[in-house]
């Protein structure tokens, strides 16, 4: 299986509730990497929110190939799962599952409000869960002398690696996060800056979580 380069998802779990003329919507997020993991969370708010009128979802998971699910759930066709889905797509996300439940309050909202509804019920469930773009990166190593440690570190602020930590010994080890696409441009400027005078270590690979700001689009 090819390991994806970067992705947008979701960073953590999270609950937000909005009112609609008296109607209740509950949005729930959660990260989901495998369609099982996004079925099972589906499964126990269904329990959770047992007494609910609906309990619409929709997820995405990435991969191999893009899996794309919705269920309107007794809602009118087209109302319901598949706004929250669009807002998914719209942002570009995977990995993430999205249940909107509704208890009924007693006033119809008409195909147009039921969209908006679920729709934004889904945006803020987003936000509160937070964007953020995961980056498949080598761990890597650079060992510098003190009297490079500031050109160096000036570098790969202007560059914008993320730095893991720095390490002061006899001399300084800089971890940094270096993108699988970019090891190679990454050590040749860090070579250039120090003067040939640094000691690299590519590492492991794996990915990490930036803010969704910090990569370009």
């Amino acid at each position: 299986m090819n390991a994806q380069k970067q992705y947008k998802t979701v960073l953590k779990e999270a609950v937000i509730e909005i009112e609609e003329k008296k109607s209740r919507f509950i949005a729930s997020v959660k990260p989901a990497c495998t369609e099982e993991e996004a079925v099972e969370f589906i499964n126990s708010l269904k329990s959770k929110y047992w007494d609910a009128t609906h309990n619409v979802y929709a997820y995405s998971i990435g991969g191999d190939r893009i899996v794309q699910r919705f269920s309107d759930d007794g809602e009118p066709s087209g109302t319901a799962g598949i706004p929250v889905l669009e807002v998914l797509k719209k942002r570009g996300l995977q990995d993430v599952v999205v249940v909107v439940t509704r208890y009924f309050g007693g006033t119809l909202l008409g195909a147009s409000g039921l969209i908006r509804a679920y729709g934004k019920s889904a945006s803020l469930g987003i936000e509160a869960a937070g964007v953020v773009i995961r980056q498949l990166c080598h761990e890597t190593s650079v060992m510098v002398e003190y009297s490079l440690f500031g050109r160096i570190q000036n570098l790969l602020i202007r560059e914008g690696y993320s730095i893991k930590d720095v390490i002061y010994g006899q001399d300084v080890e800089i971890l940094v996060y270096v993108p699988v696409d970019k090891v190679e441009q990454f050590a040749e400027a860090v070579e250039e800056a120090a003067n040939a005078r640094a000691v690299l270590v590519v590492g492991t690979c794996g990915y990490i979580d930036l803010p969704e700001k910090a990569v370009e689009k």
